[in-house]
């Protein structure tokens, strides 16, 4: 049987595409066959910026868990890894840029998938911000380390200045998006195989660091430290996991470009290899650089200690000299070009979201455009930069508390929409995965596993960030800055999506993408055999 649909009962987008899939889900007129597996991982690599999303976590990790630290990261690895179950599954059923947006929405219904695609593009909003900061504050650091003047490091901390530059980076990155994909990929492999090779160094200095016996900081490693069930409390362990789930955000967007890629041979799809790939090298990455950190600097509150509050927003700093002498300015310029490589590559996701929202019929259509020469969402890519760029101004002006919660306050937002997603899977599939028990394993209970895991850590997180102390020690009316931005972004969307309900009933209703199963049969008078 052929999904197709005749003529003018196509829910089609700005662009008029026929539906190709199930419950209407339909073409949006991207590039085809742009991008392959390494591309990719490459782009996805970009988008987790590893030496970014360390030198912002590996403080407030440790500052939750002490030596469990590399335990963390390991175990924030697991509900990914069961939500990426889920994505597989759902890509390879419904290959659609909208991901979490469309797929909640055939699961559940539009309600719950326009909120699912307002959780992906808020967080990636919130990411942004801090992605901005850091590099400005890398630009400063690898200036002032190359010409020997420490005064141009402080020039980072004029919120002025910080904020011109924060907005040129943006502006490069958005143009970079604005020429499509093949000038994305081009871009990452550049910028990821430096900031991977550094990686890699500063791992081996690390270590070689620890076993200096001047080094009066060092610390054995020990089988303990890769154990999660030896930390203190519960809150404690939601909150690393808070925290651990945010250095492997963003391997989804790879899924978001599954009418991009090339088209695979074999059964699993070329978006869907890349993933798996991207999600394993992460944790081995992030699990072995947490405990090189612990064994060189410990734990403790010394100037290079993981434990000291005055580094925990940027280690990579601290350590950097410390560690690498005259090679540190390797590192800043790594984490420089991570910042900026990631400022570039996770606008991708939000300005796909944004588009099949606008496609289906869930924002205005005029986000639907694609560019007749370079295949890209340009207007919705502009619109997330812009949105981006604003809220990162403000939050700066603002306090810069209000930064670094960002990093907890996007926790709770990836804990929101992976879970939506990886709970999808279970709904989608619940009528036909269960007559085998590879795929009941893999599609339904993995991911509802996966999805739990996440809502509880999302209730601990919030509940736990009503409290002033948690985060940055920032507040609001009493209320902890980290809850305060949480729910602020959320009733946002639901504020939004009220409104759009009003101007556009017809995905509301269902009839855009129809709420079902992958074992619904196509209602006659609309497919075609």
């Amino acid at each position: 049987m052929s999904h197709q649909v005749r003529g003018a009962d196509a829910p089609a987008g700005a662009g008029g595409n026929p539906v190709t899939g199930p419950g209407g889900i339909s073409e949006k007129g991207l590039a085809k066959g742009t991008v392959g597996v390494l591309g990719a991982l490459v782009i996805g690599l970009s988008v987790c910026a590893p030496a970014y999303t360390l030198t912002a976590s590996v403080g407030p990790a440790a500052s939750e868990v002490g030596l469990q630290t590399p335990a963390i990261f390991f175990a924030g690895f697991i509900p990914m890894f069961l939500v990426a179950l889920g994505y597989r599954a759902l890509n390879q059923a419904m290959p659609d840029s909208g991901t979490t947006f469309t797929w909640a929405s055939r699961a559940f219904g539009p309600w719950i998938g326009w909120m699912g695609g307002w959780g992906l593009i808020a967080a990636t909003v919130l990411v942004l911000s801090n992605l901005a900061g850091i590099a400005v504050e890398f630009l400063y650091l690898a200036l002032s380390i190359a010409t020997g003047d420490p005064a141009i490091a402080e020039l980072s901390n004029n919120v002025w200045i910080n904020i011109l530059t924060c907005l040129a980076f943006m502006a490069v990155a958005t143009w970079i998006c604005y020429r499509g994909m093949a000038s994305t990929k081009t871009f990452q492999y550049i910028t990821v195989s430096f900031q991977m090779a550094v990686l890699v160094w500063f791992i081996a200095a690390l270590f070689i660091g620890a076993a200096d016996r001047a080094n009066t900081e060092a610390l054995t490693v020990s089988p303990e430290w890769f154990n999660p069930l030896a930390v203190d409390s519960f809150s404690a362990f939601a909150a690393g996991i808070a925290v651990s789930i945010f250095v492997y955000w963003g391997w989804d967007t790879i899924l978001t470009m599954g009418e991009e890629t090339k088209k695979s041979k074999g059964p699993i799809s070329t978006e869907a290899k890349a993933a798996t790939i991207l999600v394993v090298l992460l944790v081995v990455l992030y699990v072995t650089l947490a405990a090189a950190c612990v064994a060189y600097a410990g734990v403790g509150e010394g100037p290079t200690g993981l434990g000291n509050p005055a580094i925990a927003d940027n280690v990579f700093a601290a350590l950097a000299h410390p560690v690498m002498g005259p090679g540190a300015i390797f590192l800043a310029s790594a984490v420089l070009l991570s910042s900026v490589a990631s400022i570039q590559s996770t606008a991708i996701s939000p300005a796909r979201t944004l588009l099949a929202m606008a496609h289906y019929r869930a924002l205005p259509a005029s986000l639907a455009a694609i560019h007749p020469k370079y295949k890209s969402p340009h207007i919705a890519l502009l619109w997330s930069s812009v949105v981006a760029s604003g809220f990162y101004a403000v939050m700066r002006i603002l306090s810069e508390d209000a930064l670094w919660d960002t990093i907890l306050s996007l926790g709770i937002m990836v804990c929101f929409y992976y879970g939506i997603t990886a709970l999808s899977s279970l709904a989608y599939f619940r009528t036909t995965a269960r007559h085998s028990l590879r795929d009941a394993l893999a599609k339904l209970v993995l991911p509802g596993l996966g999805g739990v895991l996440l809502f509880v850590t999302l209730i601990q997180t919030t509940v736990d960030s009503m409290d002033p102390a948690f985060g940055s020690g920032a507040s609001i009316g009493g209320l902890g800055l980290v809850f305060v931005l949480g729910v602020a972004v959320l009733l946002c969307g639901v504020a939004i999506m009220l409104v759009q309900a009003r101007r556009r009933p017809e995905f509301f209703r269902g009839e855009v993408i129809r709420p079902g199963t992958d074992g619904d049969e196509a209602p006659a008078e609309v497919f075609t055999a």
